[in-house]
């Protein structure tokens, strides 16, 4: 009972990071005192398409980008709100994140070290706004690739949307993904597989079922994050500055072909795996 207690209290006071807003998420992961916001509300910068079918417009597309410092040295986070259409990316808002990661990289080669983060919680493209969507992702993703020859490019997915579709492909091209339990990670969200598959393939109500495939813990046990924080600004401020502390790793996620065709060849689609299950064969097949 008494270990319990230091643990409770820890709870109480921690800063939950899922309950903050992208502009409050970002403002946490920075130095104090140096938040500096571009393109913000203000500058009335928003999709020209939303109006069109009758959906009320967010003057920051819902997209927060932010000058300040991490450790002292330059950053950029790049921050999508997921109260606004799901965090969806459209014209706008991924433009300002292709063109910071831009940006930063331009300041890499003039010898001035920017640290980039993405704070994802998005359900990927905006269909509103479709092949301009899918358009800019690509543009982001290219431009992630081109920033991590420089330095580490850091993303933290936390909830409550979670990162899917396209944006679930840019997270994986970033050097260094940070993941709490609460977080999901996949190619397509669990309504999207039972709205196609149906609820024999996917039962999307089953949230333990898609936390044991798709949730932060299992993606990390997987090898597809490469850290696992508690719900709490602190830490995961501490796991960001940790992981440009760690500099470039040897070999990014997206270029370990031969291991991923290795563990996947390790799995049998036609067989049901719970979350356990498929760590293990996971782990068989990259030892294979």
């Amino acid at each position: 009972m008494s270990a319990a207690v230091p643990d409770l209290e820890r709870f109480l006071k921690r800063r939950s990071f899922i309950e903050l807003s992208a502009r409050d998420r970002a403002e946490a992961l920075l130095d104090p005192g140096g938040y500096h916001e571009l393109l913000g509300p203000f500058d009335r910068l928003h999709s020209p398409w939303l109006p069109m079918q009758g959906i009320v417009p967010q003057e920051d597309d819902g997209v927060i980008v932010a000058r300040g410092r991490i450790d002292g040295q330059p950053a950029v986070i790049a921050a999508i709100e997921s109260a606004f259409q799901g965090g969806s990316m459209g014209e706008v808002g991924g433009s300002k994140i292709a063109c910071a990661l831009e940006l930063a990289r331009q300041d890499h080669e003039q010898g001035i070290p920017t640290r980039p983060v993405l704070l994802l919680e998005t359900g990927g493209v905006r269909l509103q706004e479709a092949n301009l969507g899918l358009a800019v992702i690509a543009e982001i993703q290219a431009a992630i690739v081109a920033l991590r020859r420089h330095v580490p490019v850091v993303a933290v997915i936390s909830g409550m949307v979670g990162c899917f579709g396209g944006m679930s492909l840019a997270a994986a091209l970033c050097s260094h993904l940070i993941v709490t339990r609460q977080a999901r990670l996949g190619m397509n969200g669990p309504e999207v597989i039972e709205q196609e598959a149906g609820i024999e393939e996917l039962d999307s109500s089953d949230r333990q079922l898609i936390w044991s495939l798709i949730g932060g813990e299992q993606r990390h046990a997987v090898g597809l994050a490469d850290t696992l924080v508690e719900d709490d600004a602190v830490a995961i401020a501490e796991a960001v500055r940790d992981a440009f502390r760690r500099g470039l790793p040897k070999q990014p996620r997206s270029e370990q072909v031969k291991l991923f065709l290795e563990r996947l060849a390790a799995i049998d689609p036609s067989q049901p795996l719970d979350g356990k299950a498929l760590r293990a064969l996971w782990d068989q097949g990259a030892t294979a």
